[in-house]
């Protein structure tokens, strides 16, 4: 009984590393529809907020803060991510983000990403306020 238990828990450890590890890949395949081309274009982030859109990513987006998924750091290691599959985006990973515009994660913001756990915040967050997470994703966690 005692080496099952011992077992499981080191299975359990191996299964919560491996996927910490996959969270963080880079590069991601992509698979999320493209944007219609008039929004893949759209960039509104030089009048946006970064320090609004931190707050957002952090607390106060609903349903539910961006952090959860994402992770505090952007690498797609949010403590709710690490069950999704696919694994939640990795804003760090350079390779993965230069293909992706702002009017890309503007519609997949608002929007959502069907077949991933990505929701859909289009009915909970003004426009202006997706662009203010767009700018602090983009100026502080894609470096």
């Amino acid at each position: 009984m005692k080496k099952s238990f011992i077992c499981l828990v080191a299975v359990l450890f191996t299964l919560s590393v491996a996927s910490s590890a996959f969270a963080s890949k880079c590069p991601q395949p992509r698979k999320t529809k493209a944007a219609p081309s008039n929004v893949a274009k759209m960039d509104k982030t030089g009048k946006a907020d970064a320090a609004h859109g931190k707050a957002l990513y952090n607390k106060k987006a609903k349903p539910m803060a961006c952090k959860n998924c994402h992770g505090a750091k952007g690498d797609g290691a949010g403590k709710l991510g690490k069950a999704l599959k696919p694994a939640p985006r990795n804003f760090t990973c350079a390779a993965t983000m230069k293909k992706v515009s702002a009017g890309q994660m503007f519609h997949i913001i608002k929007k959502g990403s069907p077949g991933t756990g990505m929701v859909a915040h289009g009915k909970t967050l003004k426009d202006k306020d997706i662009w203010d997470v767009i700018k602090y994703i983009r100026s502080d966690l894609m470096k």
